[in-house]
């Protein structure tokens, strides 16, 4: 047994030297707490960039669609009532999407975007018009000489001015309307502002939704806004899109590309478009769990539309979407404990090497330096 230690000392590559003839000073004391400052640094990058799964990226045709998309959305608009906005959705060919199951909620807002009730769901549905009048009432009312048919509701003498495309001029002289609290919904629309979200579900084709002031409806395949009785150029369309995002979420800026952005409108009667392009995206975390949600880039674009301007529309904030046939996939994975150790040895040793090569280059340079002095030629 003795002999063999013997023979093992033979292949020790670190000869030590004799503590009585080590030479400690200061430069080489500062090179090393400096080394180890270093060391720790680096150690600790590595051990962050371990410990975070490195995820790798697939592009293919995607073939496993979903028939609906969820839409998620968060929008403030700060100068115009909850009363006076509509949200829209319709498919590619400019239809209303029918049997929507959404989620969604207006809540009025100061002028300083303070809440002030809370929220309530919102219906969405748009109305269509009819043309066949109710015969089973025992009340005819009048509709003001703009049809010949009974009008017993607000909303059925508004329809028959919409068909005439008569403006009326006070709704507090129209007697079907005194109930509906008209006045004060317009003492307050340039009073207070609106917030609208929560999330809808439509079918997976292209197609739109917008935010836009008065009540929507739709006449004969035309989609229409009522904003009676005050003007389009009334309307100060600017916004806030807090959160928009399509399936489900993940934060990341390409999922939610729209956070927080704010749109200022200088007059009256602004349009906003955002045309959005969405990219199918899977998620696969290091568990096996698999998030399907979509990624989107999106192009903005605001005019003034009115008949002196000459640019066609209507005031509001229009979302159009279209779908990639391609899917990006996303895959984490753990990284190699092996390549985590092989670094850490490579950050020592690299450290160490380049510290000692400095530690002698200081040394002998001031030791140099003091022979010269000792022999009085410094100049």
């Amino acid at each position: 047994m003795w002999e063999f230690l013997k023979k093992l000392r033979r292949f020790d590559a670190y000869p030590k030297t004799l503590e009585d003839v080590r030479v400690q000073t200061y430069g080489g004391g500062t090179i090393t707490i400096i080394s180890i400052i270093i060391m720790a640094l680096l150690f600790w990058s590595e051990l962050i960039d371990y410990m975070t799964p490195n995820v790798t990226e697939e592009l293919f045709v995607d073939t496993s669609r979903s028939p609906t998309i969820q839409i998620n959305l968060d929008f403030t608009v700060p100068k115009i009532s909850c009363d006076f906005l509509a949200l829209d959705a319709m498919d590619s060919s400019g239809e209303q999407h029918l049997e929507i199951n959404h989620n969604i909620y207006k809540r009025r807002l100061d002028l300083e975007g303070r809440p002030i009730e809370e929220p309530k769901k919102e219906d969405i549905t748009i109305k269509v018009k009819s043309n066949s009048s109710e015969t089973n009432r025992t009340e005819c009312g009048s509709c003001y000489g703009a049809a010949d048919r009974c009008c017993n509701t607000c909303e059925e003498v508004k329809e028959a001015y919409r068909e005439r495309k008569w403006a009326i001029d006070n709704l507090q002289n129209i007697s079907q309307c005194k109930d509906e609290k008209l006045g004060e919904k317009l003492k307050t629309a340039f009073t207070q502002g609106c917030q609208i979200y929560g999330s809808l579900i439509v079918n997976r084709v292209s197609g739109s939704f917008h935010v836009a002031p008065g009540e929507s409806f739709s006449v004969s395949h035309l989609h229409v806004h009522d904003v009676q009785p005050f003007s389009s150029s009334d309307f100060n369309t600017s916004h806030r899109i807090r959160h928009l995002s399509f399936g489900a979420s993940i934060e990341s800026q390409t999922h939610n590309p729209l956070k927080d952005t704010e749109a200022f409108a200088t007059e009256g009667s602004t349009m906003f478009q955002y045309y959005i392009k969405i990219v199918p995206t899977s998620y696969v975390r290091k568990d096996g769990t698999i998030i399907i949600a979509n990624q989107f880039s999106v192009t903005k674009h605001q005019k003034v539309v009115s008949i002196m301007s000459g640019e066609s529309g209507m005031p509001g904030i229009f979302f159009q979407y279209e779908l990639s046939p391609l899917m990006v996939k996303f895959s984490e994975k753990e990284r190699s404990f092996g390549h985590f150790v092989t670094n850490l040895c490579a950050i020592i040793g690299g450290v160490y090497t380049v510290a000692g090569l400095l530690d002698s280059c200081l040394y002998h340079s001031i030791k140099l330096i003091q022979r010269k002095m000792e022999l009085g030629k410094l100049n």
